[in-house]
């Protein structure tokens, strides 16, 4: 079968299909999620504006609420990347053979986290937790709540460190637990205001140096 000529129109003849308007623009979810993480890590929640976000991810305000939804919501799925990514060391600290194994391991993956060159400085958490008012509470509240599951594994950990005999008869495990959390929080805020890689790990070894072993 023949195939038939389209009719002949005129030059001022309207188009048959108008173009469409206003299609947003297409753009890829985890570049743009792996945007909006740097600008939390380095802003903080609250510091972080919608300007900032949208351009930096590359897109417009209705995309993003398309995308993600809200801003705390885009905020938990950068702070589930975060956690994904970033402190991964976390959990592999747990799986060290000794209590002050699990400690040093936390404490040089927090400064290289928190120094390298790859990020912004200091802990994402702890920038925002410790800048929120009341548009931030529900942040606030989320962070809180994973870095008490954070602590519950630690104090577990060091509870089995005590029964095994790794640790000094006297030392509490939920007290060595919280001056760990004490140190860490310590080193992040003085990683995001310019703390050298160096100053960090001379306050690990003297934290390493009165490790309650036994």
């Amino acid at each position: 079968m023949l195939a038939t000529a389209p009719p002949a129109t005129s030059p001022d003849a309207p188009s048959a299909t108008p173009r469409a308007k206003g299609r947003p623009r297409e753009f890829c979810p985890d570049a743009a999620l792996a945007a909006a993480l740097g600008v939390f890590w380095a802003r903080g929640y609250e510091g972080a504006s919608m300007a900032e976000l949208t351009e930096a991810m590359g897109i417009t305000k209705p995309s993003l609420y398309a995308a993600f939804g809200n801003k705390e919501a885009l905020f938990g799925r950068a702070l589930d990347l975060y956690e994904r990514e970033k402190l991964a060391y976390t959990r592999e600290a747990l799986e060290q053979r000794s209590a002050r194994g699990v400690a040093e391991y936390l404490m040089r993956g927090a400064v290289a986290n928190q120094c390298s060159a790859d990020g912004p400085k200091g802990c994402m958490g702890v920038v925002s937790s410790t800048a929120c008012g009341s548009e931030g509470e529900g942040v606030k509240a989320e962070i809180i709540k994973r870095r008490a599951s954070t602590r519950n594994a630690l104090v577990a950990r060091f509870r089995r460190a005590h029964r095994e005999g790794d640790l000094q008869p006297h030392v509490d495990p939920e007290a060595l637990t919280a001056y760990l959390f004490a140190i860490l929080q310590g080193m992040a805020v003085q990683a995001g205001s310019g703390a050298a890689r160096d100053e960090l790990e001379r306050v690990v070894e003297t934290s390493l140096m009165v490790w309650p072993s036994r």
